[in-house]
């Protein structure tokens, strides 16, 4: 439909824009803005659960590639072709640093903008903390329980699985209370829950972040948060001590995107378009991660959040529709905590239950156990999850203002 100020027939009528229709335009545009936008963040949440789950999945029930090689060689059976083309997942645990980045740039996004728009705007600390602990603490209990349920089943099946840990009660608090590479190691087989405690680290010290970032710009933030990660790298991660502060670079970056985006979008100034070379410089930071993951996963780790976040800043500029990968991905973005949170125990107790926990040659199991991991993971998040993002949801103070009137 053509607007009537531009119509051939009325060329005689003076220039003037329909106010309505302007607005209800901006609205559309930002809305489908927004779903791309979204598309993208969901996407890789997918993308890096997916990665991540069949990572621990081949470790769990396949020789690994030497071993495989070594027995094989350059034979081209079905089988051979399937687990030579799963090679690239030897650099699975990239999903890590990938959840971190966008995990900076969610929980920033919001007051980002909102800071971006009113300078003097303040954090309610303790309204964004009841949030983050009904959005995580509900599944990751539920998690836990469900972990000591199947590695309670995985201990009475002989041989045990050599990943299934202690599921006593001081390491089920430990895990609780997120203090897992302080106080003690990971829950029973669930050794992804490393990284939890880490991101609930970052909510806690994020209200610090964002009054440093009122105060003194993202830009000094970010270079604080990288000294800061330089230090504790030496002082805490070469010991085996794995807290916030060693990772806390990863995660601020997703957090200086947030606020550049945010900064851009309020001044509506027509920004000027990252170069595509930033996704060059994306490919060769992943590329050098991993080389770097040869001599150790903690320096692949940063150089695969600095890849990401040149890529994540080029991607979030894109405006076309979703492509049907994008939009494939973003269906497990929706429920990819409820995937990495709880995919482990359930490989190890298939791998108890059908091989007594031996590797197998054969690459076809690894392929099962996931196609039983997702459809549990979702179902995961249909029963738990779900509530708790509700949950959290409610408790956002605009809705709490809503319901005082509403009552």
């Amino acid at each position: 439909m053509s607007d009537p100020a531009f119509d051939p027939s009325r060329a005689s009528l003076p220039f003037h824009t329909h106010p309505q229709r302007t607005a209800r335009t901006e609205r559309v545009e930002t809305r489908a803005d927004a779903a791309g936008k979204e598309h993208v963040i969901d996407a890789m949440r997918g993308f890096a659960a997916l990665l991540v789950a069949y990572f621990h999945c081949r470790q769990v029930v396949w020789v690994g590639m030497q071993s495989f090689h070594a027995s094989v060689g350059h034979a081209l059976s079905l089988n051979a072709i399937a687990a030579y083309l799963t090679f690239p997942i030897a650099w699975g645990s990239a999903g890590v640093p990938i959840f971190f980045v966008i995990s900076g740039y969610c929980i920033h996004r919001g007051a980002a903008f909102k800071l971006a728009s009113d300078p003097a705007y303040r954090l309610d600390n303790t309204n964004f903390w009841a949030r983050r602990f009904a959005r995580i603490y509900p599944v990751l209990l539920a998690a836990l329980l469900l972990t000591f349920a199947l590695d309670w089943a995985s201990l009475h099946l002989p041989p045990v699985n050599h990943k299934v840990r202690e599921i006593g009660l001081h390491a089920f608090l430990v895990n609780l209370f997120s203090l897992q590479g302080v106080a003690g190691k990971t829950y029973g087989s669930n050794g992804a829950l490393w990284t939890l405690s880490l991101e609930v680290q970052f909510y806690v010290i994020y209200p610090l972040l964002f009054a440093l970032r009122r105060r003194i710009g993202m830009n000094w933030v970010l270079a604080i948060v990288g000294l800061v990660n330089l230090v504790s790298a030496y002082a805490l991660e070469r010991h085996d001590i794995q807290f916030f502060t060693s990772y806390w670079f990863s995660w601020t970056l997703g957090a200086w995107i947030a606020d550049a985006k945010a900064r851009a979008a309020v001044s509506k100034q027509a920004a000027r378009p990252a170069s595509v070379w930033w996704y060059a410089v994306a490919a060769g930071l992943v590329a050098a991660g991993c080389v770097a993951f040869h001599f150790g996963q903690y320096g692949a780790f940063q150089l695969w959040a600095l890849g990401f976040a040149f890529y994540l800043y080029k991607a979030l500029e894109r405006r076309t529709a979703a492509s049907w990968l994008s939009a494939g991905l973003s269906r497990f973005g929706d429920f990819s905590f409820s995937l990495y949170l709880i995919h482990l125990p359930i490989f190890v107790l298939l791998s108890s239950l059908l091989y007594r926990s031996a590797l197998q040659m054969s690459i076809w199991p690894s392929f099962g156990f996931m196609l039983v991991a997702i459809p549990v993971a979702y179902l995961f998040y249909r029963l738990v999850e779900l509530p708790a993002m509700q949950w959290s949801a409610s408790l956002k103070p605009k809705n709490r203002r809503v319901a005082s009137l509403n009552g």
